[in-house]
């Protein structure tokens, strides 16, 4: 027998919980009164702080006594209204790994103490194959009060898998779950890959335990997170030039970067500085980059893993690998801000100083793949803290730091179907926002030469 994976719903393939959404579609369906709202949204409001807790499960037992004498109709036409808002909510990272299961012909399954009625419409919008939920017995077309069946919690949710998968021929040991609650440990336990997905405390620990994956679906594979709290969230609070006192930054147009929603940033290359100076510029909008980069970077002690904990895209050139790109596709899609230097490598010697900018394929690309917007950066001096000829930064030199100056631009118009159109329209909108220097040709003096030239000039 073939697993299937199944899927608990809130804080785990949503971003937090579904009662509010519910909760707002029952009272336009006239189920559901005001005078209820303020003690319903505060345990809402405590779920998505500290997850599943006994309040909001005392509140999901006791409903289905509250709803009886409703319509059966008007509740599900409730859920209906409710999924397209719900749709909205769904981690961004929980919608590869559904694609990769479907790919793998596993059937996959809502399993949720919600109302069936209630969250069968938003599982049919997301392609799922079925629902394990609770569900409220009703006769004539009206809620009687009861259940039809138990109470789908805890062991009350692994009992209901059970039967499911004896029904369906599905063997649990070759199944998958995914669940953030303590409360599902039993159906984690049950099946043959559990998986804690931005679980609360207790199952953070019971999963270290037990050496159970840990995932967190609203980042990418690799990014930790601790209450809620990843890397970059910290960077941000951090993100302050004074901390760099070797370099002094001049960052200008920053309210370029959208506030929010799928991105692509792209800036020239001169320096292994010049992902501080990108970084330093989008964490100042307020995102949180996601750079792809060489593969030399990752596999780098120390800042190769500082890499992975930023969501950052390894990139292993001359593979000819379209999984970065998919990688990064996948990060756009969830309306994360994606970071390239579309030149690849930073040109060595004589090639450091041509004021054309030559660039590879990828930006042009994603943005075909993604319909985002490609959001230009201009940098320079970066070189000055960190000549490409040097295996460290500049750091000693505080009394007279060097001068980088960072300018935004404005979206670049793009036809999206034409690779090489598209790049040298790229190229052209960040050459436009050198300084005019860089925009002239001139003959480089030896030492400009050098330090332009690799230590060992046979390695990138």
């Amino acid at each position: 027998m073939a697993g299937a994976a199944f899927f608990d719903l809130d804080r785990t393939l949503l971003r937090g919980a579904s009662g509010p959404l519910i909760t707002e579609a029952l009272q336009a369906a006239g189920l559901v009164s005001e005078r209820t709202l303020p003690a319903q949204q505060a345990i809402y409001r405590l779920f998505d702080i500290v997850g599943e807790n006994l309040p909001s499960i005392g509140l999901a037992r006791a409903a289905a006594m509250a709803a009886k004498g409703w319509s059966f109709d008007t509740m599900r036409e409730a859920g209906k209204a409710a999924a397209e808002n719900l749709e909205g909510l769904v981690a961004p990272y929980a919608k590869p790994i559904i694609a990769e299961h479907k790919a793998a012909g596993r059937p996959i399954v809502l399993a949720t103490t919600t109302p069936e009625a209630l969250v069968r419409p938003l599982a049919d919008l997301l392609g799922f194959d079925d629902v394990v939920a609770t569900m409220y017995e009703h006769a004539d077309g009206v809620l009687t009060g009861a259940l039809a069946g138990g109470f789908v919690w805890s062991r009350g949710k692994l009992d209901a898998v059970r039967a499911w998968a004896a029904s369906n021929g599905v063997d649990l040991d070759e199944s998958y779950a995914y669940s953030d609650s303590i409360y599902d440990a039993p159906l984690l336990n049950a099946v043959g890959h559990p998986f804690a997905v931005n679980p609360d405390p207790r199952l953070q620990l019971f999963a270290s335990v037990r050496r159970w994956p840990v995932l967190h679906f609203d980042v990418p594979a690799g990014v930790p997170k601790v209450m809620r709290v990843e890397p970059a969230d910290i960077l941000k609070l951090g993100a302050r030039p004074e901390l760099f006192p070797y370099a002094r930054f001049d960052i200008g147009g920053v309210e370029r970067i959208p506030k929010d929603g799928p991105a692509i940033v792209v800036a020239n290359h001169r320096s292994y500085f010049d992902t501080v100076a990108l970084g330093l510029t989008v964490l100042k909008a307020g995102r949180s980059p996601r750079f792809l980069g060489k593969k030399e970077v990752f596999d780098a002690p120390v800042v190769g893993q500082l890499a992975t904990a930023l969501g950052g895209i390894r990139v292993d050139r001359g593979t000819g690998s379209a999984e970065p790109l998919k990688k990064a596709a996948e990060a756009i899609e969830g309306g994360e801000i994606v970071a390239l230097m579309p030149q690849g490598t930073i040109p060595r010697g004589a090639a450091f100083f041509d004021p054309v900018l030559k660039g590879r394929y990828g930006a042009a690309r994603l943005a075909a793949m993604t319909g985002a917007p490609v959001i230009p950066i201009g940098l320079w001096g970066t070189e000055k803290v960190w000549p490409r000829s040097e295996r460290v930064p500049r750091v000693w030199n505080i009394l007279r730091p060097p001068h980088i100056t960072v300018r935004v631009g404005k979206p670049v118009a793009l036809d999206r179907t034409d690779e090489d159109a598209d790049t040298e329209a790229i190229m052209r909108a960040l050459m436009n926002l050198l300084p005019a220097e860089a925009r002239k040709q001139r003959t480089p003096s030896e030492e400009e030469l050098r330090l332009a030239t690799p230590a060992n000039a046979t390695k990138n």
